[in-house]
């Protein structure tokens, strides 16, 4: 028997070839500091996990509505105008298993084989996956250490054809952590426009966000509207990734062709997590803003204490909670450098090449863990280059 073809593209993640490592390791009885993981390291808040538990034990066992519940539909559209000045209807909203479904959904719904879909590079990793199987072509843009991780207009142009469908775009960005600007949306946007694309926008991390930044959607730009198919979630801001709570939120064309993939996988997002993520967009958001600015405290931490070490160099990132460092000056391949990290100084980052082409040379690093915690793995970094030459 053979497998389908259209697997044998899909490589497993990067990411989880370190976390399943780093899980030997501590089997093993070592003492690794795990900046490795894309998830916050807070509980869930207290109020969501009550809510959650209240829908539990009333009886909230059995599947939704497709598309979700309608107080979390409702609560979703209500953020959107308020946060984002998006204007949706609570019909135009589609609950999923995580934004990682929400993303696969939105490409089966509007790729068709041989489409191609333009995606930057580095980028997260499930990216490439979904538009494989969907049975699109995907096509990096590059964005550059160079460049501070901002794509440059005319090396998108450069890959647009004929077969060009969709262009994802993902701000606050993962790994970089680098936020768009109102500038190169609306110069994306246009391209957008001029070439008749789809725009996949990936907004999970839009409430982490430092510096006086601002996220700005780039379906607010004129006539991006009905062009673009928002991904957002609840795992990151309000801690809740093992929850599996994300949503696209789409024009009704769009949405309605989604909801056919989303009801014939998932069916429907677990019933009563629905009511906690409801409550979380509906009560205090004191408990988020409690988590950015901790996230800002670590950040700034890293970016000093890592700028005082010779040969890792960093963009300052203004979103999410990773610092993406180039150590190319080491003379090692990004993948041969978090592997010397693990095994010398038990601190456990991912090779940038994990992400791309264009991330080889750098490595990840999430802040998503204790202040404690960040002192001790720059401790053992700064320890472990003291024997490493570095290039001029």
């Amino acid at each position: 028997m053979n497998i389908a073809d259209r697997m044998s593209d899909i490589p497993f993640s990067g990411i989880r070839k370190i976390l399943e490592k780093v899980n030997q390791m501590e089997k093993d009885g070592r003492d690794v500091v795990r900046l490795e993981i894309g998830r916050p390291d807070f509980d869930t808040p207290q109020h969501i996990k009550d809510h959650a538990i209240a829908a539990l034990n009333s009886g909230e066992v059995h599947y939704s509505s497709n598309a979700g519940i309608n107080a979390l539909k409702e609560a979703i559209a209500e953020k959107l105008e308020r946060d984002n000045q998006l204007h949706y209807s609570s019909s135009d909203i589609i609950v999923t298993a995580g934004a990682n479904e929400a993303v696969f959904i939105a490409m089966m719904a509007t790729l068709n084989p041989g489409d191609e879909v333009l995606i930057p590079d580095p980028s997260w990793v499930a990216y490439y996956p979904c538009a494989t199987m969907a049975g699109a072509k995907p096509v990096p843009y590059p964005t550059t250490f160079k460049n501070g991780f901002i794509p440059r207009i005319e090396d998108i142009e450069k890959r647009v054809t004929d077969k060009t469908k969709m262009i994802v775009i993902n701000s606050p960005h993962n790994p970089t952590g680098v936020v768009y600007d109102r500038q190169i949306l609306s110069e994306i946007a246009a391209l957008v426009r001029r070439h008749d694309l789809f725009v996949l926008s990936d907004e999970i991390y839009e409430r982490i966000i430092y510096d006086h930044c601002h996220h700005l959607s780039i379906a607010t730009l004129p006539d991006m509207h009905d062009r673009t198919i928002v991904v957002n979630g609840m795992s990151k801001i309000y801690s809740m990734t093992g929850w599996r709570i994300g949503y696209t939120a789409a024009p009704k064309l769009m949405t309605d062709v989604m909801l056919k993939v989303h009801q014939n996988t998932i069916a429907c997002a677990n019933t009563f997590a629905q009511f906690g993520a409801a409550a979380a967009l509906t009560s205090s958001q004191a408990c988020a803003d409690k988590m950015v600015a901790e996230f800002n405290e670590r950040r700034d931490y890293l970016i000093e204490a890592l700028g005082t070490i010779k040969g890792i160099n960093i963009v300052r990132p203004q979103g999410a909670f990773y610092l993406f460092a180039d150590i190319s000056s080491f003379g090692m391949t990004s993948e041969q450098f978090a592997t010397y990290l693990l095994e010398e100084a038990e601190v456990a980052v991912v090779p940038g090449s994990a992400f791309g082409q264009c991330g080889e040379g750098c490595i990840r690093m999430s802040y998503a863990n204790s202040l404690h915690n960040l002192k001790r793995a720059v401790s053992r970094i700064a320890k472990a280059l003291e024997s490493l030459s570095i290039s001029a």
